[in-house]
């Protein structure tokens, strides 16, 4: 077991998430960071889509109620095990007891604690994922709170290992994001793609997992921003009235009324997650069978990844 000493700011457990119920206005929600997420069950002998914990800006503070082994990844972040500093993307090995607190986001947004064994919560619609906006899945449908307990399923002890330097995200600086145009493009006048294309933008403190809210030039429509509603990719770059745009991530809407002029390309979805508010984006476009390949070569990188186990 483990007890939750101090939640952070909004700490949920996710899985893998809930798909095949987007017909019925449920998003998928999961982790926004996947790449993150499957090397923290990976450090602990997980199957990639295990339940574990998302956080988001700071951590939580943990402490064992049992022997047990966890990892945390993600947004960069200190670590300290029993006040002592402790490394990140490595397997911990904690006593009945230590506690575990994880701080301040120093670059990127969201981090992951994983457990050997996975977090066990009622499954809903067959995910542990939790849905903030709909109350559903995880620890009740809500973020952890103070004193909070989560039982762990029961996992053999991993061996203790690190995810290599090379293959760890880096955070920070301006992220250019690669995008699918549509499928709403021929909606916007050319000096609107060209701004879409041309421009930063930046990150607005509203973003959340339904979506990132950015600032900067003006997208021009050229036949207004409302279309009969239809289904929403994640990745799609809304682009409502006033012109500044919203890529939708893991928790959406299943459908909209807004014209969308582009699709953000899934591998770069964790990019996005992972900006901070402030922090600037740009767009370049891809034709579909690039978006198709550097998706393979992002899955096959993922795979590949070797993690480097230690005495």
């Amino acid at each position: 077991m483990i007890r939750v000493l101090e939640p952070g700011p909004q700490t949920t457990v996710q899985d893998a998430g809930r798909a095949g119920h987007m017909r019925y206005g449920i998003p998928p929600s999961g982790p926004v960071d996947r790449p993150s997420f499957v090397l923290a069950n990976r450090l602990v002998g997980n199957p990639d889509g295990a339940a574990a914990l998302e956080f988001t800006l700071m951590g939580p503070r943990l402490r064992a109620e049992a022997p047990c082994s966890l990892a945390v990844t993600g947004a960069d972040v200190p670590v300290t095990l029993n006040d002592a500093p402790a490394p990140a993307w490595t397997t911990l090995a904690l006593a009945t007891g230590d506690v575990v607190k994880i701080g301040a986001a120093r670059t990127g947004v969201r981090g992951y604690v994983a457990f050997a064994g996975g977090v066990e919560v009622p499954p809903v619609l067959g995910s542990r994922a939790t849905y903030l906006r709909g109350r559903l899945g995880g620890l009740r449908g809500r973020a952890l709170a103070r004193d909070d307990v989560l039982h762990l399923q029961p996992g053999p002890i991993p061996r203790r290992s690190v995810v290599p330097l090379p293959a760890r995200p880096q955070w920070g600086g301006d992220i250019v994001l690669r995008v699918v145009l549509g499928p709403q493009a021929d909606r916007f006048t050319d000096e609107g793609v060209a701004a879409f294309l041309g421009s930063a933008y930046e990150v607005l403190p509203q973003s959340d997992r339904m979506g990132a809210r950015l600032n900067g030039p003006r997208i021009a429509h050229a036949r207004g921003h409302d279309i009969i509603s239809d289904g929403i990719a994640l990745g799609a770059v809304q682009v409502p009235g006033d012109g500044q745009p919203i890529v939708l991530l893991v928790d959406r809407q299943s459908t909209g009324g807004y014209t969308k002029i582009a699709t953000v390309c899934s591998f770069d979805i964790a990019r996005v997650g992972q900006a901070k508010p402030g922090q600037r984006l740009r767009f370049t476009a891809v034709d579909v069978a690039l978006a198709h390949r550097l998706l393979r070569e992002s899955d096959a990188a993922l795979t590949s990844v070797a993690l480097q186990e230690m005495a």
